[in-house]
């Protein structure tokens, strides 16, 4: 099989993470870097194309559409979706492409692995990836980044005005659902990625994911009764009682956090929607 991949990197005003996210890509060898710059006011152009010469600017209007700008310019079959966040150690991706063969899966996305803990939340959040995400299989939910792809995914799915705006993750996952043909899921391959800096950055974080979850209960009204069972009993019951069992108290915190805040981000969408200002 060709293994040879793109790495497409979708950043705006990065300019204190971006370096150092493409230093580690590059560890990799990819055959091909594309950066889509969401329009960016700082030196994110800059410091990209001192790494490659494909940057394309983005007036587009956001990460889904950016997504697939640079999918669409990728010449190789394999996409790998790295975002400024993650640092990569040599051999990551190799070993994640190994993954997708091994599990003959169409997307793979890794394990989460911490580049640094610096508070409470940040090992909390870790203790989280290790109970619900870092588990290595077919999965019904995963996220975009860090991924690899088949380019043929996207002659039937893609990143773009069809996707909720605010979350990305959740409707493409659940578009390509609807494609039986297509097989995803989660590798064995653990990827390190940035945290947030505490406590107030994961209240903005919890509340962009209700956000989406709004825009998708929207969009898809019959998924509504799963969308809030997920985020008023899976996070904060369910998840908080395997915390509980494992000895990862940390992650209770984490688990009723996100789901009480997304609630709220979710009824935030629809109060300006019923006050005529959605954005």
């Amino acid at each position: 099989m060709n293994n040879k991949f793109s790495v497409v990197v979708c950043a705006k005003n990065e300019e204190q993470r971006l370096a150092r996210a493409l230093d580690s890509i590059k560890l990799n060898n990819p055959d091909e870097i594309i950066i889509v710059d969401g329009n960016s006011t700082d030196r994110t152009v800059e410091i990209s194309h001192q790494y490659t010469s494909n940057v394309i600017v983005s007036q587009a209007g956001g990460l889904t559409w950016d997504r697939q700008i640079g999918i669409d310019k990728a010449s190789n079959n394999l996409i790998v979706m790295i975002d400024a966040d993650h640092i990569l150690a040599a051999g990551d991706i190799d070993s994640l492409i190994k993954d997708l063969n091994e599990f003959a899966f169409d997307m793979i996305q890794s394990q989460l692995c911490s580049y640094e803990n610096l508070n409470l939340w940040n090992a909390a959040e870790e203790d989280a990836w290790d109970l619900i995400h870092n588990i290595s299989g077919p999965r019904l939910m995963i996220g975009t980044a860090p991924a690899v792809y088949k380019k043929k995914i996207f002659e039937k799915v893609r990143f773009d005005g069809n996707v909720t705006t605010k979350i990305d993750d959740t409707d493409f996952i659940f578009r390509l659902s609807q494609h039986k043909e297509f097989s995803y899921g989660i590798g064995k391959t653990k990827i390190r990625q940035l945290h947030f800096e505490g406590f107030k950055e994961y209240l903005n974080k919890f509340m962009w994911y209700g956000y989406g979850d709004g825009e998708f209960i929207h969009k898809h009204p019959y998924r509504a009764p799963s969308i809030l069972f997920h985020i008023l009993v899976r996070y904060p019951i369910l998840y908080s009682f395997k915390a509980l069992k494992q000895n990862k108290f940390r992650a209770i915190l984490f688990f009723i956090l996100q789901g009480t805040v997304r609630f709220f981000g979710l009824n935030f969408y629809f109060l300006k929607i019923l006050f005529g200002k959605k954005s």
